[in-house]
Parts: structure tokens; sequence; C-alpha cells
């Protein structure tokens, strides 16, 4: 509590004395919200030195003034210490083999500093940009990816920098902007296709010759669908692995594959078969094996991830987490290359654990109801460092040997959220009729009182195989939605990943079917609870999430109002205008003329004439995967048939809202929607 001036003098003498005497009081904690949000320091990427005592990671923080985020590399003591920055404008660091530099990106290219953080010099100058490198073991030599033209290609495989520069700039001075296509995929997330591809690049650090190690007309690295890098250098340095989509047609396909290159170019040769996704290779530090993540299925970008283990000399492949019913999300190698620890999603919470190579039982290395990520080990092999969130606390860097505690390296954002009110998570677990176990979230507001009624805030998330899970989000934040007098409901419906493959496959042609049946035994549930206002509840979601809500708007009449963020309302029109076209021929059994009964099903538009909760719709014009069209129709049906609705629509965003004040917009607009019709007297 404050005091101000006006109100020392009326206390008597005693009662002044004794305030003066006692202990200073806290200041009062305020509830969370967008602008504290848009504060926090966002931490990423960790890298070990190669002397094991120091951490480099990326530090990244909105600067709502210039719209756009401020990027930076900083540096701390393995032992502990006050991490500081070492260079601004700055992304991804990683050292150099001898520890005497770390290697960054800035502007599209790669500079070196020293751990200090002085001697910056721009290593590479490249008309094509060079992003996301590596080193290899032996310093020599960098990789990273490049936006080529194909017609530069050379007979040696060298770069040929002078006549892509002479390209580009023929093409930025050219008056026709018109786009000519003749294939699909001719567009992708928020860009249409251009004249380049990317390129894998080996790049010398002195100076000299660089080799394109993927010419020809594919994308290398291509599209991803989520994980670790898709490449990796050898430990002797003399070879390239890669993940590549050598489909004809790479708009229906997930069938991407590991090749191998020698680092010195050549011609690539194919390691994996299947029609599932191979990606993310990873070599051991011995170069015995290559492992890599690995998917079963074609075309179902949502089927379980499994780490498989090819090893090199006889080309023998092992699957030691076949057994686990879960999907790997990122995994390292032990410093012996004996074992492999990862991360997999298990009931909204993601802990660190470890296979032998060979398979075996899996273990926990360490848990806790938090996500941890971004393993990586000392080069003795003693000490573990990882990034460490949760639904109530952003990133931060931790640390912890074997049989110790865990230990916090970073405290950045700790001075920030001391400030503010966070609610800790609490799970809840619904039983359907059929024994199906259905598990939420649920977050409450600060200074919750168990004898009030607090409205509801029901999310869906998107993908539609996704999870809402302890770990921190940008994006649909719950803790700004509990400060603005929520209860918070984060639900995990059938097609959530983290309870299994069976689970996530329920949502599989049947997207409006046991998912809409799950959320409306969780609202069922939330109801019931004492501090539940059950005649003040809202929903809302994003991608399918929005679907979902487009798909309550015609079958539930529960909710006060809605909120549909980059949500299908047709499906038919979704399925022919997307470019992601593996997703509606896996999720609907073919397109639109193949499997007509299963769109006309499933699709919000044939159940318009049931709309009538008020709605805000949004959604981003740069968004292909579901394209901004879907908004405008849904817009234009609530419109005409008299719904209270409203259309918030960005110019400048895809599929998800990024641009600081268009985030605090976004926020703004959600909350003063949801509060005029869950609030209003």
């Amino acid at each position: 509590m404050r005091f101000s001036a006006r109100r020392v003098p009326a206390l008597p003498s005693l009662a002044l004395l004794s305030l003066l005497l006692s202990p200073v009081l806290p200041a009062q904690k305020r509830p969370f919200d967008v602008d504290g949000l848009l504060r926090i320091q966002r931490l990423s990427d960790p890298q070990i030195s190669p002397d094991g005592k120091t951490v480099a990671f990326a530090v990244s923080v909105p600067d709502v003034a210039a719209n756009k985020s401020a990027k930076s590399v900083w540096s701390v003591p393995l032992e502990g210490g006050t991490p500081r920055k070492l260079v601004d404008s700055a992304e991804r660091p990683r050292w150099a083999p001898d520890g005497k530099r770390i290697y960054y990106s800035s502007g599209g290219q790669i500079w070196a500093i020293d751990p200090d953080g002085g001697s910056a010099k721009q290593i590479t100058k490249l008309s094509v940009g060079a992003a996301d490198h590596l080193i290899s073991s032996d310093g020599k030599t960098l990789l990273a990816h490049g936006d080529v033209y194909p017609s530069c290609a050379t007979p040696d495989n060298v770069l040929d920098d002078a006549c892509n520069a002479h390209l580009a700039e023929e093409e930025k001075s050219s008056k026709v902007s018109a786009r000519v296509f003749t294939g699909l995929l001719y567009r992708h997330w928020t860009a249409w296709q251009g004249k380049t591809r990317s390129h894998l690049l080996a790049i010398p650090v002195g100076g000299g010759k660089v080799i394109d190690l993927t010419p020809g007309d594919k994308d290398v690295p291509g599209f991803s669908l989520g994980g670790p890098d898709d490449y990796a250098i050898s430990p002797d340095s003399t070879e390239v692995a890669f993940a590549m989509n050598a489909d004809p047609v790479a708009a229906t396909s997930t069938n991407t594959d590991i090749y191998v290159v020698s680092i010195g170019g050549g011609q690539a040769q194919k390691i994996t078969g299947g029609m599932g996704a191979d990606s993310g290779p990873l070599y051991s530090p011995d170069g015995k094996y290559l492992a890599f993540r690995s998917q079963s299925r074609g075309g179902y970008e949502s089927d379980k991830w499994r780490l498989a283990v090819l090893e090199r000399a006889n080309g023998r492949l092992t699957l030691p987490t076949e057994a686990v019913d879960r999907s790997v999300e990122s995994f390292t190698w032990s410093k012996d290359s004996t074992r492999l620890f990862f991360g997999a999603v298990d009931r909204g919470h993601q802990a660190i654990q470890f296979v032998g190579v060979e398979g075996g039982g899996v273990r926990i290395a360490v848990t806790g109801n938090e996500t941890l990520d971004d393993v990586q080990f000392t080069p003795d092999g003693k000490t573990m460092v990882f990034t460490r969130q949760s639904g109530s606390g952003p990133v931060e860097i931790c640390k912890t040997s074997s049989g110790g505690k865990v230990e916090p390296l970073t405290h950045l954002n700790d001075g920030l959220l001391a400030g503010y009110q966070l609610t800790p998570y609490e799970d809840f677990w619904v039983t359907r009729e059929d024994g199906t176990q259905i598990q939420s979230f649920v977050v409450k507001p600060p200074d919750y009182d168990p004898k009030k009624k607090y409205p509801v805030l029901l999310q869906i998330h998107g993908g539609p195989q996704g999870e809402w899970g302890e770990s921190w989000t940008y994006r649909w934040n719950s803790q700004v939605f509990a400060a603005a007098g929520y209860v918070v409901v984060l639900a995990n419906p059938r097609g959530s990943i983290g309870y299994g493959q069976k689970f996530t496959d329920d949502i599989n042609q049947d997207w409006g079917g046991k998912p809409y049946d799950d959320l409306m035994a969780i609202t069922d549930y939330v109801t019931k609870l004492p501090y539940v206002d059950a005649n003040r509840m809202a929903a809302a979601g994003g991608s399918y999430g929005g679907y979902m809500v487009n798909w309550l708007l015609g079958h539930t009449d529960r909710f006060k109002c809605f909120v549909s963020h980059a949500g299908i309302y047709d499906l038919r029109s979704e399925a022919e205008s997307t470019e992601e076209l593996w997703f509606p021929l896996w999720e609907f059994g073919g397109m639109p003329w193949d499997n007509p009964e299963v769109y006309d099903r499933w699709s919000p538009s044939k159940f318009t004439k049931e709309f009538k909760t008020p709605t805000l719709v949004v959604h981003g014009e740069l968004d292909f995967r579901i394209p901004y069209s879907q908004a405008l129709q849904l817009y234009t049906a609530l419109q005409m048939r008299k719904v209270p609705s409203k259309l918030l629509i960005y110019p400048d965003e895809g599929h998800w809202v990024l641009k600081p004040q268009n985030s605090k917009l976004w926020y703004g607009t959600f909350l003063d929607w949801v509060n005029n019709w869950t609030k209003a007297n």
C-alpha cells in the first residue's frame, strides 16, 4: 500500500512514529498487462563455449516505438554472475572451435566478435545473404544458406555472386510486378515464390571461393515442420548432412529426406527413405552416428516424430524412441556419443529425457511442471545447460550437474516481473463417456477471491494438432487475460499433442466432432466451479481455434461472445486457396471433389443460419495458409445475419500478429470486445 504526503499529517503522533519505525511496506504488485508483456526480454539459443566456462545467448526485446524487435547477443559465466550484452542488432551466436571468437548474424550477413564483445568484424558480404550459420570443427568453414538464382549456377558449383547481384538489381529495377506460375506452392506463409531458391553455402572463414552445396531448383533448407536445424556438419569437417523435399509437387508432400554431400561440394547422396518426413540431422560427437527425427506416414505433418539413428559405416538404422508414445521435439547427443537427450511434450509439460543409442528404457534427466528445452553439455559432459519456462514465467537459462539441483544462470526479467502479479497454472481432467480423459489448465485472476464469481474466457488452441502447456507465450498470453479479471481455461481436447498419437489422430476427418464434444464437456465442468459465473463466458481461438469458434457459432449459444482469429469459415474455399495442400489432403481425406461429404459436414459455413453470438473477427492479409478471404466471408455472413460483429484486418501481418504496435492493438481490441459482452450491465 502507498501513502500520500497529504495523509501523513492527519495521523496521531504515536501512529506516525510507529509508521516511521516500521519496516518499509512492499509496493503493491500490479496485474500483468500488455505493456508488461512488451517489455520482457526474450531469451533463446544458449551456446556453451568450447572451454565450458561461458554461455552465449540471444535476446530479443520489442521496440514499440520502432515497431520491431531489438535483437542482441549476450553472455553469462557458467559459474554464475551478471550477464552482459556483447553486441546489438545481432542474433544466433556460435562459438569458434578455439573459443576466441563468436560468430553471429546481423543485417543478413555473418559477423564475428571477441568473447568480451570487442573487435567486431564482418565476415560475409554476399549479395545472396548468409543466414543461420554453423561453423565446422576445424574452424575453416562456415555453413549458411542464401537466396540464390539457380540460373547463376556454375559448372564447379562456385557461387557466382556477381551474377546473383546483377539479377537482383535487374529484378528490383523492373517496372513489371506481375507474377507468373506453372506449378504449386507458388506462395508460402507470408511470401510469394520468387526467382531465387534457398541454397546451402560453404563459406571459407579466411576468404576464398564460396561453394553452393545444393545447386538446382529446390529450397534447402525448405519448409520445416518444426524442430532443430535441418543441416549439420560432421565432426571431422568433411561432410554436410541436410534435409530436402525432392518430390515434384512439394505442396502435396511432407516427404523430406536426409542427404549428405562433401563440404567441398559435389553430388549429394540420399541416405533415408520412406514416405514420411526426415529432418533435423545431427552427428554424434564421435562421428559414428547420424541422428534425426523421422515420421512414418507421408502427408501427415502431425505424425509422431521418432528419433532415428543411422550408423554411418554400415547404414544400420535404429529407432530408440519407437516405444515412446510422444513426439520428440528437440534432441542432442551426450558427449560420449552413447545417449540422446530429448524433449517431448507430455500432458502439457516437457521434461528432459534420455535414451541409449541402441534404445532401451527412456529415463528422465530433469523434470518439473514446466517446459525444458535447448539442451547442451559442457565439453566434459558433467554440466547440462538448458532453457526453462512456464505459463507464469518466460524463458530463462539454467544449468544442472549430475545429481545436482537446477540453478538459474539468467534473471533478466526478475526485476520487471517482481512488480506484477502472475498466476500459476492449475490443471484439471474431465472424463468422457468412452473413458477418454481430457486435460486442461485454469488460470485464475490476480487477487483471486473464492467468494466471488468471475467471467470465463475459454481459449482454444491452433494446430489443430497443438496444445496449451506450461510454457510462456507472447501471443494469446493467458496472464494478460487473467489479469483483466477472467478465469482463463486452456483446453486440450482431442487432436492435442502430448497425450499419445491416437489422441492426436482422433481429430482427423472429425474436426467438429469429438473435439467439440470435449470442449462442451470442459465447459460443463467449468460452469460448476463455485467461482465461475456461467452466464458470463467468452470463447476465443486462432487458426484451428478460430475454426472451432466459427463452428461454435453454429452449434451453441452458451457464450456471450467470440473472438475468431485466422479461422477457417468455409472448408471448400480454404482447401482450394491454401498453399500447404498436404494439410487438407490428410485432414479431410482428399480435396473437396474427392470427399465432398466430409467438407460439407464440418464446414462452419453450412451452419450460418444459426449464427447469433457477437463475434470479433481478426486476420492478417499476408496469411497464405488460411487466406484472409475466410475472415471476409465470415464477417460478411455475420453482418448479413445482423449479428453484432467487428472486423480487425492487418495488411502487414500473416498468420500471427508479430509487430509490437499491432500486438498492442490486438490485445486492446480483444479485451474491449470481451469486456463489453461479459462485463457490461
